[in-house]
């Protein structure tokens, strides 16, 4: 036992020493199968953060005086003022208060429910993509687990058909699929992990900023018109 894992060792020394001596793609192809899998995993990841970053940016994006405008033109009573400054407004802040303005003249009740309805509906498109994301994150570093078990029974196998004798030369090749794709599973796997809690943390804060906003919006119909 001890001299098969003395073996290993060895083994692995020598995967190591050939690593820095051939370049990335010879050692994108030495991981096998799975290295594309993790490629592919690796580009939706890529994706997936720059789409949502960009929506995520653009939802934030609001007016600070907003609110201010809203409050004057409902007190002057330019209801249609109000909405088209809503429609201008790409925000979904703008389309919840453009939602309760449209139902004016109803129970406050109502109106409270249809903006957070529309509430709803804005962080449900928000979120659109971050399952997948947090999938990669725990998925890919499991691709790689997978790919070392594999490169483990290859690497036995071959031992097996050479008779128990340990060869370095023809061992390496599955310590290679082990070490690689364990390498390839982390390097996508962590950075997926990290923007995925990032962006939820992005649209926490935003959906804060709804919520804030809603409360205003409902204060304006709730207060008396100064004269």
């Amino acid at each position: 036992m001890v001299n098969l894992l003395q073996a290993l060792e060895s083994v692995a020394e020598v995967a190591t020493v050939e690593a820095n001596k051939v370049g990335l793609w010879e050692l994108f192809n030495k991981g096998g199968w799975l290295m594309w899998v993790l490629l592919l995993l690796g580009g939706l990841t890529i994706f997936i953060f720059i789409e949502r970053f960009l929506a995520i940016r653009s939802a934030s994006g609001l007016d600070m005086n907003f609110m201010n405008r809203i409050r004057d033109y409902i007190y002057d009573g330019k209801i249609e003022s109000a909405i088209d400054l809503c429609k201008k407004t790409d925000t979904p802040i703008a389309r919840m208060v453009e939602k309760g303005i449209e139902r004016l003249g109803r129970p406050m009740n109502d109106v409270q429910t249809a903006i957070e309805n529309v509430a709803n509906l804005e962080v449900s498109k928000l979120e659109n993509g971050l399952p997948f994301l947090a999938t990669i994150a725990g998925g890919a570093p499991m691709i790689g687990f997978l790919g070392t078990v594999i490169g483990m029974v290859q690497t036995f196998m071959e031992m097996s058909a050479a008779g128990g004798t340990v060869d370095l030369a023809l061992l390496s090749g599955g310590m290679y699929i082990a070490m690689v794709t364990t390498v390839g599973g982390l390097i996508v796997g962590i950075p997926a992990y990290f923007g995925y809690n990032y962006l939820v943390a992005r649209i926490e804060k935003l959906v804060f900023r709804m919520e804030a906003n809603s409360i205003a919006f409902m204060d304006i119909l709730n207060q008396p018109v100064k004269k």
